[in-house]
């Protein structure tokens, strides 16, 4: 390559590593709206809840949706480019940076990918091109008709379906359209609404929670709420300033979609003693206590 050819593409390779520096970093690699995924709570450990996190939905990702078609790696280098990096360590410090754009592209491509969430004991992952609601259903289902373990440290998994701003207009104008699948005419079900925050001080949880209700009754009237044994439960989950959102089944069956106490639950003692099965539901399905937010609460803050 010619000196003059090489200062100039030097330069354009300057020019674009500073603009980058600029930009904050992070960008697609935190929770914010308009994203969908699954979020994870665990004990302590949020790396390895990472990677169990990746095993399992990974497992299940394939049962039911096929292999993931992973992206082509990044061209190699050629011969004559890698002579070159060994000439000038600047440039080859800048394909080094090219090279990260690249794999960093290639991982918001993945079926599964981890962001911040923004709470401490809590892991999102973005999905892309699954129904969370969906394969999350199907896990717990899954262990909750086997009894095998399957993780050590994850805790609640909660498919998220709708991320949105979390504040009280966003939210209503947003749930409007989002509640339409299960809750508008002709379509009629029972439902309850669970509401936790973190990280967050300026939302008041009794007035989300009657907004939310309200919106679901004016989709159809017939709408009710049941606290014992719903068809749906509104999941809310708010970190910092983003709303997560999502309608799941079985909520109280599966124990809050809490994997641990999927496992522990005793089906076949269940069907021979059905009044049992009434007192755990209730139990279940009543809104977290001040207790239960306070233990959890401290938990985090650990």
């Amino acid at each position: 390559m010619a000196a003059p050819e090489a200062a100039a593409r030097k330069r354009r390779l300057k020019g674009q590593f500073a603009a980058r520096a600029k930009r904050p970093r992070g960008g697609g690699r935190q929770l914010e709206a308009g994203m969908r995924g699954i979020l994870i709570t665990c004990n302590m450990n949020e790396r390895k809840c990472v990677g169990e996190a990746y095993s399992l939905l990974g497992e299940y990702g394939d049962l039911l949706y096929g292999p993931e078609q992973l992206p082509e790696p990044a061209e190699r280098l050629s011969g004559s480019e890698r002579e070159e990096e060994e000439e000038d360590d600047a440039e080859a410090a800048l394909k080094k940076e090219v090279g990260q754009i690249r794999a960093s592209t290639e991982r918001q491509l993945r079926r599964f990918q981890s962001v911040e969430s923004g709470a401490n004991n809590v892991v999102f992952i973005r999905t892309q091109g699954v129904e969370p609601e969906n394969l999350v259903h199907h896990i717990l289902k899954d262990i909750h008709t086997t009894k095998k373990k399957k993780t050590r440290v994850i805790l609640r998994m909660l498919p998220i379906s709708g991320t949105c701003k979390a504040f009280l207009e966003d939210m209503k104008k947003y749930t409007e359209t989002f509640f339409e699948p299960w809750f508008k005419a002709p379509n009629k079900s029972t439902f309850q609404i669970v509401y936790k925050a973190r990280n967050n001080s300026h939302m008041n949880r009794e007035e989300v929670i009657k907004e939310l209700a309200g919106i679901v009754g004016s989709l159809n009237p017939e709408n009710k709420v049941d606290l014992n044994n719903p068809q749906y439960t509104v999941v809310v989950e708010i970190i910092k300033n983003v709303c997560c959102l999502s309608v799941v089944r079985d909520y109280v069956l599966f124990r809050k979609y809490n994997l641990q106490e999927v496992v522990k639950s005793n089906k076949e003692d269940m069907q021979q003693n059905p009044s049992n099965v009434s007192e755990e539901q209730n139990s279940a399905a009543k809104p977290e206590t001040m207790e239960e937010n306070l233990k959890e609460a401290k938990q985090e803050q650990e």
